[in-house]
């Protein structure tokens, strides 16, 4: 077993250092069974902001290549998962979390989980919104994704976004049981048959022509004066 600890700025925000930092340990880890969990008291708060409202076309281009590329790493990822949801896990932090096999979070009611890209004005890029239809219940999908609210734990497992809520000092030895117990499985069919669910690659998903006219469309809600209006609020905030 691997431990990766998601570990940045702002709550560990998913900036391009940070992402890139996990996209190599993911590569790294190859074949192993991955414990994903955040440093301090939050798994992540989501994307960089400040880095986000910096960015022109070009850059944010980059930056959604970046965040596909590593989130679909995660999802595909041969060997078992498990999210320890250590405290906030917000839009893209919610997202790494969601795409882990399993998810174990922290009993901390100030804690707050969802998917709150419409809240801030930005489009879904495609193959994330694949991987989201696929991981959240489907009778709860819209109330996720178009209610675009922020939750505690509680709420979170109701609507399928943690699996397991457990207290802070019970749930990481809970995390770690349920990843023995999938480690434990034979480990070629666990990989092959993950396969056959998910994909071997971003293109399993969704197609590159698809991909780059879903990205043409999204890009310029993500470099729009008003979103970059409503981050600078957030983070005067």
């Amino acid at each position: 077993m691997i431990e990766i600890e998601l570990n940045g700025p702002a709550k560990n925000a998913l900036g391009t250092d940070t992402m890139s930092a996990l996209l190599e340990k993911l590569r790294a880890a190859k074949n192993e069974p991955l414990l994903l969990t955040g440093a301090g008291d939050a798994f992540s708060a989501g994307l960089n902001l400040k880095e986000i409202a910096s960015l022109d076309e070009g850059g944010m281009r980059r930056f959604l290549a970046l965040l596909e590329t590593t989130l679909c790493a995660l999802y595909q990822h041969p060997r078992p998962t498990v999210a320890l949801v250590n405290g906030h896990a917000i839009a893209g932090g919610c997202l790494l979390a969601l795409f882990c096999d399993w998810r174990v979070a922290v009993a901390e009611p100030k804690s707050k989980i969802g998917l709150n890209e419409v809240a801030l004005g930005v489009l879904f890029p495609p193959r994330v919104l694949e991987i989201v239809r696929r991981r959240v219940p489907w009778r709860y999908l819209e109330e996720v994704v178009l209610g675009a609210g922020l939750v505690d734990p509680a709420s979170a497992l109701r609507i399928g976004l943690v699996d397991e809520v457990f207290a802070r000092d019970e749930a990481r030895a809970v995390a770690e049981k349920r990843l023995a117990a999938r480690i434990a499985l034979p480990a070629e069919a666990y990989a092959a048959t993950k396969k056959m669910l998910r994909g071997a690659s971003e293109q399993d998903l969704v197609s590159d022509a698809e991909e780059a006219r879903a990205i043409d469309a999204a890009v310029p809600a993500w470099i729009a004066p008003e979103l970059k209006k409503r981050v600078l609020a957030v983070l005067a905030r």
